[in-house]
């Protein structure tokens, strides 16, 4: 009696030699386990689409009902009002596919309660993140800069307490980076930062939008092959949620997200790709995040460099986003909006690379990646270097050019607070013109009788100066039972008239402060004496 048992698809020999067709095949738990994560995936992603085709719809009604629309202006592209909380729909839909799942009875919730305490508080502070920019969205006027930034650190704050940080960059075989104390200063700035990028790239119909359809999927097949489960769950329900979006935000978009919508989506991404990087303890899982979202990355980092150079507040809105040059060049919105994914698609292609290169290589290749985005901004007349580098020069003369005229400042309101006579009144005047570069000034006043009084002081080489000069006229402050006072200067207008009226102001600001009380009409003719 002979029998032997064959696995993976060979025969099976029963006893008396006959050869039976029944085929055995053995599973190993790991690969049932795959093979149900990815039905779990498939549903995940196909539930979070539908819900959000469905949610939608019933978001724009209620918007429109309750007249929470985008009203064309001067910065907007949109002809028509649109609602504008579609973020509402997008966060619905991920918050519930992703909660439901994690809190199933199989091999994802049992990773979901490895690392509960990360994912509720990266849900719970991408809750709060939501909640703010809807009010944002609802309010006539929004939120101050000011109070959604601070809103978006005590998040960020919130996740990294969690332990959602990064500690250390790992490149396997070369080098390792610990951060230590800049831990938490890098993971504040790197979650922050692509909150605002992305709410900043929402410029245009289905772009942010788009851009984070990649961004998911980048980090959700990193997810996968690091076996980062909880991860793919996440990013699929994200994923699903935006892919029914776009149907309806699209150009022509029926809907636009909204703060609510780009600061819950770049929260979400940010906080999710520091998770899988601190799980798969390597740079890949840090850097190819910063490649799929590599054109809101550094048209926002373009765009305050740009901005800084004009001397403008970083956060001041501008027409010189990626987008904008896109527009520029003929493109139509929606062309624009394409060719934006294309890109976006390229980079975070090669970008894969990352995950089959080795050591070095990975390095090698995320550099050269970044070099193309650089390209591909310099190519559009997103970044013009040269006109960037002029406009750095020009502000730091500028700063130099206004230190020096508070410093001149300065020492002339010296002279006014040793002064204790009209006749020191006057000089002080005097001296103050000439630290602040007049080339002359007069002072007048009417008596009581009619008759005009009138000084003038000169700067010795005033001859020099007189082809280039604003001529203004100050009012000093007026004192009850007199004639009121005026002084007219002469300014050399010098570098720009920038300066001029900032040194009339600064000598304006010096009368009024210390216009003396006690000059009256007697002292002010005694005091009035020829100074050339």
């Amino acid at each position: 009696m002979a029998s032997s048992v064959r696995r993976r698809g060979r025969s099976l020999v029963a006893p008396g030699g006959v050869e039976s067709q029944l085929v055995v095949r053995c599973v190993s738990i790991e690969e049932l386990h795959k093979r149900f994560s990815m039905r779990t995936y498939l549903c995940v992603y196909l539930s979070s689409l539908f819900l959000a085709l469905f949610t939608t719809p019933l978001v724009i009604r209620i918007a429109r009902r309750l007249r929470i629309v985008d009203i064309p202006g001067a910065r907007n592209i949109h002809v028509g009002a649109t609602p504008n909380i579609g973020g509402v729909a997008i966060c619905s839909s991920t918050m519930c596919l992703a909660v439901v799942v994690l809190f199933l009875s199989n091999a994802t919730g049992d990773a979901f309660r490895d690392i509960r305490h990360e994912i509720i508080m990266l849900l719970l502070a991408g809750g709060f993140i939501f909640f703010v920019g809807l009010v944002d969205d609802v309010r006539a006027k929004g939120l101050a800069a000011r109070t959604k930034f601070l809103a978006q650190l005590a998040a960020a704050t919130a996740v990294c307490a969690a332990g959602i940080k990064i500690d250390s960059l790992v490149v396997p075989d070369w080098f390792t980076l610990r951060l230590g104390l800049f831990s938490w200063p890098l993971t504040l700035l790197w979650i922050v930062g692509i909150t605002n990028a992305v709410n900043l790239s929402d410029g245009l119909d289905g772009l942010a939008a788009g851009i984070c359809t990649v961004a998911c999927g980048v980090i959700a097949i990193f997810a996968a092959l690091r076996g980062q489960v909880v991860m793919v769950v996440l990013m699929l329900a994200t994923l699903g949620s935006l892919s029914g979006f776009l149907f309806f935000n699209f150009n022509p978009a029926k809907i636009f997200m909204g703060d609510c919508g780009s600061m819950f989506l770049g929260f979400t991404i940010a906080s999710s790709s520091v998770l899988c990087a601190v799980k798969s303890s390597t740079v890949i899982g840090f850097a190819l995040p910063v490649l799929a979202l590599g054109i809101p990355i550094f048209d926002t980092l373009f765009s305050m460099l740009r901005r800084f150079a004009a001397r403008r507040s970083i956060f001041a809105p501008d027409s010189g986003h990626f987008h904008h040059r896109l527009l520029d060049l003929g493109l139509t919105q929606r062309h624009a909006v394409i060719a934006v994914y294309v890109m976006t698609l390229l980079v975070a292609g090669l970008g894969m690379l990352m995950i089959v290169a080795r050591d070095s290589g990975s390095v090698v290749a995320f550099f050269c990646v970044l070099l193309l985005i650089i390209v591909l901004f310099r190519v559009v007349g997103s970044v013009r270097v040269r006109k960037t580098i002029k406009g750095l020069q020009r502000r730091y003369a500028i700063t130099r050019q206004v230190k020096k005229e508070i410093s001149n400042f300065q020492s002339a309101v010296l002279c006014f607070d040793q002064a204790s006579t009209p006749e020191q009144w006057w000089q002080a005047v005097c001296t103050g013109a000439q630290h602040m570069d007049f080339v002359w000034l007069s002072i007048g006043f009417t008596d009581t009788d009619g008759t005009v009084h009138t000084q003038i002081w000169r700067q010795a080489d005033s001859k020099s100066k007189w082809s280039d000069v604003a001529i203004l006229t100050i009012p000093v402050c007026r004192q009850k039972g007199t004639e009121p006072i005026e002084i007219e200067v002469a300014i050399a207008v010098g570098s720009s008239v920038e300066s001029v009226c900032r040194r009339a102001a600064l000598f304006s600001r010096m009368i009024d402060e210390h216009y003396p009380v006690s000059l009256h009409l007697k002292d002010r003719v005694h005091c009035l004496e020829v100074n050339d």
